[in-house]
């Protein structure tokens, strides 16, 4: 297997890794005002994922970091071609993390009702803009023969892309409620517990649709893995349903892990196909670095990935336990102004 196959390889592990972890906190986000019913329960929201999310987010920056240095080329036309749509995943990121932080700053209803509704909007627009993003990668966009992007902020907007999206979206927000019921007690487990039930039947169509018309473009394996997804979205649903949320959640990790390898298997060996000429295609070959380039990330790679995951592991077996309304104490932050 040559270098470059062994980092497209690495590339979609490092994205499967982002959208399992940082899928679930997409969908805590998106479901705050929907599962809690006051402050004390957005607040045990917010803390099943407090400790955990910035340290998924890494994934995107390694996945990005690692596409620049191991395939410039296809960074280079995936960034100016997808400027703004990847912008407005870039603010709404940076709008989640402030809001995060600020929302218990001051104590005032209002001040935290606000950020809030930012925290649900910026959870709700990567979790759609991905799957647009991807949609768009597999399924191809015009490149002239120097692999300029050719099309417009529109071109992105195709049925397929926008299939991709609610796939993304209902997915992660199945795996975000399933996530909450091994993280939450009582009323609130039960509340996310209902409602994964039918997260995970919107999941099953829209993403069912999505593999599907995936697989017939491609065939091959992506048959395979299609119906792998498929298979353990139903599953998580029916745990879901039999009250044993860790089996659901490892439905719901797995079918997440299928839907990537679907789109990467489906990708290869293109990197970004062109849809004006297959020969103005971004590959594995053209696309990439020079082999030495390769083979010294190569090494830094097996040197420090081992450490990071030992040490995200331990993070998270730390932050195992539940968390109830007991264990969220007095609101605080600072007194309104008063003039």
């Amino acid at each position: 297997m040559a270098l470059t196959d062994i980092w497209f390889l690495l590339i979609a592990v490092l994205w499967t890794g982002y959208f399992v972890l940082e899928g679930f906190d997409f969908g805590v986000g998106a479901l705050l005002r929907v599962l809690g019913r006051d402050d004390t329960e957005r607040r045990v929201l917010i803390n099943t994922i407090g400790p955990v999310w910035d340290g998924n987010e890494v994934w995107l920056l390694v996945a990005g970091g690692a596409t620049f240095a191991a395939f410039p080329l296809w960074y280079a036309s995936l960034f100016s071609g997808f400027y703004l749509a990847l912008l407005l995943v870039l603010v709404a990121l940076i709008l989640r993390v402030v809001a995060f932080e600020f929302r218990g700053k001051i104590d005032s209803t209002r001040w935290r009702n606000t950020w809030d509704w930012i925290i649900v909007v910026a959870s709700t627009a990567p979790a759609l803009l991905w799957g647009v993003a991807f949609g768009n990668i597999v399924h191809g966009v015009p490149l002239d023969a120097q692999h300029h992007f050719t099309g417009t902020f529109f071109t992105l907007l195709n049925p397929y892309a926008l299939l991709g999206g609610l796939a993304t979206l209902t997915l992660f927000t199945f795996h975000g409620a399933v996530f909450l019921t091994l993280k939450t007690t009582d009323a609130l487990r039960d509340r996310a517990r209902n409602l994964a039930r039918s997260l995970g039947a919107a999941a099953i169509v829209f993403g069912g649709g999505f593999l599907g018309f995936t697989a017939l473009e491609h065939g091959g394996w992506a048959w395979l893995s299609s119906a792998v997804a498929a298979v353990l979205l139903v599953a998580s649903v029916l745990f879901a349903t039999a009250e044993r949320d860790g089996a659901a959640f490892a439905g719901t990790t797995g079918a997440i892990i299928a839907v990537t390898f679907t789109l990467f298997w489906s990708l290869y060996p293109n990197v970004l196909p062109s849809t004006t000429d297959a020969a103005f295609s971004l590959t594995t070959t053209n696309a990439a670095s020079t082999p030495y380039t390769l083979e010294i990330m190569t090494w830094v790679a097996a040197v420090f990935t081992p450490i990071v995951l030992a040490y995200q592991a331990w993070t998270y077996w730390v932050f195992r336990k539940r968390i109830s309304r007991s264990s969220i104490p007095a609101g605080g932050g600072l007194p309104v102004a008063r003039r």
